[in-house]
This record gives C-alpha cells, structure tokens and sequence, in this order.
C-alpha cells in the first residue's frame, strides 16, 4: 500500500459528511488535500479544520464548465473521490421524470464528468473512487431509477478502470450510514430507518462516515486493486 504523504487528493463534496471523514483521514496521512463543492461557505470552514495542506474551490458537478475550471486550476491529482450529489429518491409512479433523473443527472453524470475533466491531470499512478450505494445490489424500497444509477455508477468504475489504466479507479457502495445525510432528516424517519437497517444487516447497526472514509482510504493506496466495488455496509447485501 502506497503512502498519501505529499500525494494530491481531491474530495468533490468535501465540505461535509464522507468527503469531509475522508479528506481528515487523507490530511492526517500527509496529502495536500483540495476541496470542492457547491457551498462555499462549508468549504471554507472544512479547509480551516483540516489546516494549511488544504485548499478548497468551489465546483458545481453537474455543470462541465464549472468542473473545466475546477481541475484546470489543478497541476495535478493523484487521488480523487467523488461523493458529491443531491437527488430525490421514490418509487416510479409517485417521481416526476425530472425527480426520477435527478440521481442519473447529479451521482452518475456528476462523476462521469469530474473523472473526464480530471483525466488530463490524473498522475500515473493516480487512483480514483466513486460512490455508489448498496441499494445497487439489494433494494431496500421502491426507488427503481435509484437502485438502477447506483448498479450504473458500478459499471462505470469498471469501465472507467479498462480505459484509465494504468490509473486504478474503483467504487465504494455504502449501506446505511449514521451521519450527514440522515442528521437533516426527521428523527422518527430516521429511526425507522436505522431500525429496519439493523433488522437487514449481519452486523446488526448502521454504518459510521469514519467506516466508509476507510473503504476509501484502502482504494486510495491498495496499488493492486482496479475496477472493483466495495461494500462497507456491514453484510446487508448477504441477506
């Protein structure tokens, strides 16, 4: 396993949740770490917490012009992750087309065109991480055009991983996880959520950011593993 010490790793969705987890373990590893998201204010605030290795720029991912400038602005990447997206989820007679897009438009273009726009400044040996959802594999409701991004979103890493050789580039595919994006939920929501979760799982609990900001960090520096998933979501997709 490689080291990240003075290695470049870049967090689109930095500011807050997994990206956030995954870009203090990246900080404490040694990496110069560079943020990116839609909200500047976060931003600044994650890269005042990480101290001066971190740098942050505000990107939207669903806008190419805006992730051209982002990466343009880069000499060079040598570890990318990709959390950043926002999208409605439901059953298919309930959604909108426009809503029923939404995850395909933010979590599957939305990392496409990061790792397009950052291809020319990818290093070597550099290493990219998308994120999935376990939902790719065993879904836990009714929210067909969710369930089939998050299986598309895995195809890509291996896609991406023939092309972008000898660059490795994989995915990680969480369970449910107890941190950012349940906190602005509703408790009762959350709870039966959690509860429902921990019924489904082997491990009986949901997942923590810090045990998904591992899953990432192993991807980063496993110099042999490419185009491959993996699922820290404590068995839920054994059951």
């Amino acid at each position: 396993m490689t080291s990240l010490d003075g290695r470049v790793v870049v967090v689109l969705g930095g500011g807050s949740g997994i990206g956030l987890e995954v870009a203090r373990r990246a900080t404490a590893a040694g990496a110069l770490v560079h943020l990116g998201g839609r909200t500047g204010d976060k931003l600044r605030a994650a890269a005042a917490e990480l101290g001066p290795t971190a740098t942050w720029q505000a990107v939207d991912t669903t806008d190419q012009a805006s992730l051209a400038e982002f990466f343009g602005a880069l000499d060079r990447v040598d570890h990318l992750f990709t959390p950043a997206a926002s999208y409605t989820v439901g059953p298919m007679r309930d959604l909108s087309d426009e809503e029923a897009e939404s995850p395909f438009v933010t979590k599957f273009w939305g990392q496409y065109h990061a790792v397009k726009h950052a291809a020319p400044k990818l290093s070597p040996d550099a290493s990219v991480v998308l994120m999935s959802g376990v939902a790719s594999v065993r879904p836990p409701a009714a929210a067909p055009a969710y369930v089939a991004c998050n299986a598309a979103i895995e195809g890509l890493g291996r896609g991406l991983a023939v092309e972008l050789a000898p660059v490795r580039v994989n995915v990680v595919s969480p369970g449910t996880i107890d941190g950012n994006l349940w906190a602005g939920r509703p408790a009762a929501a959350r709870e039966s959520s959690f509860a429902q979760y921990r019924a489904d799982t082997l491990l009986h609990r949901v997942g923590r950011e810090s045990e998904v900001a591992d899953a990432v960090l192993y991807l980063f520096t496993s110099t042999y593993t490419t185009g491959s998933t993996l699922y820290p979501d404590g068995g839920y997709s054994l059951r």
